[in-house]
């Protein structure tokens, strides 16, 4: 096979093991806490899965490394040792140790490093051919011999699932010296009955070298259930028994072993764009929406070239009509085909949330809810880090210690709660906690102490708990490698407004915190308000549009520095006029002729002054930096039914702009 093809089966196979290192790391998980033996063999199918693949596709240090872990659950599975918090472990670093050598495989750099090796030997120590690790029970297998007699004849139709006897004779050849012989008694009397694409050979193969019966069974793993095999031993080696060790607390992690998080965060971002899986469903949708723009486009193509005289002008309406309902019908469909269900975010939490419980001593159950909902796969991609934020803010600032819990009357596990929904046009995805809520004099402290405040009087709650989004705001005392470095809570706002949406917090103090992100369904096409100003138009997202007022013409304020104030609801909002944030002319000047549209972007509230609205429609989102240049307070532009181009507002950086100009 050209190296081309390898590399593109190559990426096929690294796609779905990492899909099957997910559900190893699941199923671990499911184990540790309490599940079912059923697990047990779900992972070892998966590392099997893997081992085989690997050594099929070119990567035998990853095969090699594979089998160590395999062997390990095999002797799980057949009930010759028990599973253990140990075991579990010392699986669940094995399987980060796969995702980094996944992510060096993609690089095109070595696979094996000092943290590959290092947990190779204690897999191999844990089966009892090296030092005992600590905390993990290894004993010798009893069926080793110095020399085998193995017996392969393969099934017929073994070749046509791409299975290749050489190369497992290779991969024994791995084992000791061997001595092949080739059996033919099933070869046709003629050429014309022998059929290429079936194996009509056998092998009789002997062994020397000291060697492991399950050792020899692992290369035929792969084809167990396509070959008679007989595995005999001519010469056993005595019997040594190694000692037990004694179970003990889970080994900690190598110094080297990258963070679970870390390394999943790695191999998403390698992963971006790379490919999406469709259900056969969609594909059978789209050719059948294209066959039906097809036979209306033949139709109205009867119109062309000649005049429509009255009697025809019914059928050109209703040919129009069905183009109009096509196209939104392939937009939905085309738009389908890259939302992805939300539990691909959501399955990287239950490991995050046990290691970090674990490391602060405290005890978390957390709830998922809502896995299925769909969103865009560009939204999907960057959602993960702005929610590890708040999962890892809620497990150490919001959910208290077991002692903390039980004196403030609560159980000593605190529940963590990520949920996903439809709302409207958005996804509204939540991350809460039954912790202790937001210390208000604590924040308020640090806020005055940083100069954000003079102080907290008449400041409500909600205000409060907004300056957490402040830069480089922290309460914690002590800086760890979980917080207290200022860095987290800006991040996610601004990464959330990156992607056109909003984050809002609720809290209660001594029940918990909610915090609210609310984010596009898809940042290809999104649903705005045209707003005229003078022969300008601007797109402005729905989603950050709060209200539309129509104003007196003394209810703007004038302040000191240029600014302009109006009050709304309660509260005193800046005023931004679009002909000044973007330099261009207007029709209208005065506040009593225009419309002020109330948006809400980055945390914070303002008035866009606009000369008017001119209608709600759905705007296909172009890139202004690729074609132009960034623009601060644009995100895009669209081109509207006339042809001529119309600007999106970029409401967080306008937001961002204005208060750069108030600073100034």
């Amino acid at each position: 096979m050209s190296k081309t093809g390898l590399a593109q089966f190559q990426q096929v196979f690294i796609e779905e093991s990492l899909e099957g290192l997910d559900t190893m790391e699941s199923s671990l998980l499911a184990l540790d806490n309490g599940g079912d033996a059923e697990l047990v063999h779900t992972i070892f199918r998966a590392a099997h899965s893997i081992k085989g693949g690997a050594a099929t596709f070119g990567f035998p240090e990853m095969s090699s490394f594979t089998h160590e872990a395999e062997s390990l659950l095999d002797e799980v599975r057949g009930g010759k040792r028990a599973i253990d918090g140990a075991i579990i472990e010392l699986l669940l670093r094995t399987v980060d140790c796969l995702r980094a050598m996944f992510a060096r495989a993609q690089a095109g750099e070595p696979l094996n490093d000092a943290v590959a090796e290092a947990l190779r030997n204690e897999l191999a120590a844990a089966m009892g051919r090296g030092a005992p690790v600590a905390g993990v029970q290894a004993r010798r297998e009893v069926d080793q011999a110095d020399a085998w007699t193995v017996r392969f004849r393969p099934h017929a139709g073994m070749l046509a699932g791409g299975n290749e006897p050489l190369r497992l004779i290779r991969e024994l050849a791995g084992l000791g010296e061997l001595t092949v012989k080739t059996e033919l008694d099933r070869l046709p009397a003629t050429l014309a009955a022998l059929e290429p694409t079936e194996c009509h050979l056998g092998w009789t193969i002997e062994l020397k070298g000291p060697a492991r019966r399950a050792d020899i069974a692992a290369v035929f793993d792969w084809v167990e259930d396509e070959c008679d095999l007989a595995i005999e031993a001519k010469h056993i080696v005595a019997e040594v028994a190694s000692p037990v060790a004694t179970p003990a607390t889970p080994a900690a992690p190598a110094a080297n072993v990258a963070d679970a998080g870390a390394v999943r965060a790695q191999r998403e971002a390698s992963a971006e764009s790379s490919s999406v899986r469709v259900s056969i469903d969609k594909i059978d949708g789209l050719i059948n929406l294209v066959g039906e723009l097809v036979i209306t486009q033949s139709m109205l193509d009867t119109f062309r070239g000649g005049e429509v005289d009255a009697s025809r002008l019914a059928m050109l309406e209703h040919g129009l009509a069905q183009l109009a309902r096509h196209t939104r019908e392939l937009q939905e469909s085309v738009m389908g085909i890259r939302m992805l269900p939300i539990a691909s975010v959501f399955n990287r939490f239950p490991r995050m949330v046990r290691d970090i419980s674990q490391k602060l001593g405290k005890q978390v159950k957390l709830d998922l809810v809502g896995e299925q909902t769909e969103l865009d796969k560009t939204v999907l991609e960057k959602i993960g880090d702005p929610m590890v934020h708040l999962v890892r803010n809620a497990i150490d600032h919001g959910l208290e210690t077991p002692e903390k819990r039980r004196a403030a009357g609560k159980q000593d596990t605190g529940t963590l709660t990520l949920a996903a929904s439809h709302r409207g046009g958005s996804i509204v995805v939540e991350v809460s906690d039954d912790g202790a809520g937001l210390n208000r004099d604590a924040i308020v402290s640090k806020a005055v102490q940083r100069g954000l405040i003079a102080s907290a009087e008449g400041m409500s709650d909600e205000a409060v708990a907004e300056l957490i989004f402040q830069p480089g705001f922290s309460t914690a005392a002590v800086t760890t490698d979980l917080s207290g470095r200022g860095v987290g809570m800006d991040v996610v706002r601004r990464n959330v407004s990156d992607l056109g949406g909003t984050v809002t917090i609720r809290s209660t103090q001594g029940k918990g915190s909610v915090f609210t992100i609310t984010l596009p369904l898809t940042l290809a096409i999104i649903d705005g308000l045209t707003a005229a100003v003078g022969e300008e138009r601007y797109i402005v997202p729905l989603v950050s549009i709060v209200e539309s007022v129509q104003l007196k013409a003394d209810a703007v304020r004038s302040v000191a520095g240029g600014g302009e104030l109006f009050r709304f609801r309660g509260e005193y909002l800046p005023v931004i006029r679009l002909h000044d944030a973007f330099g261009c002319d207007t029709a209208v000047q005065a506040i009593d002729e225009g419309l002020m549209v109330v948006v809400e972007g980055d945390g914070a509230r303002m008035g866009l002054f606009v000369d008017g609205l001119i209608g709600q429609q759905q705007a296909v989102v172009k890139s202004l930096e690729a074609n132009y240049r960034r623009v601060q307070g644009i995100s895009g532009a669209t081109i509207l039914a006339d042809g001529s181009v119309a600007l999106i507002v970029d409401i967080a950086g306008l937001v961002r702009l204005q208060g750069r100009r108030k600073a100034a």
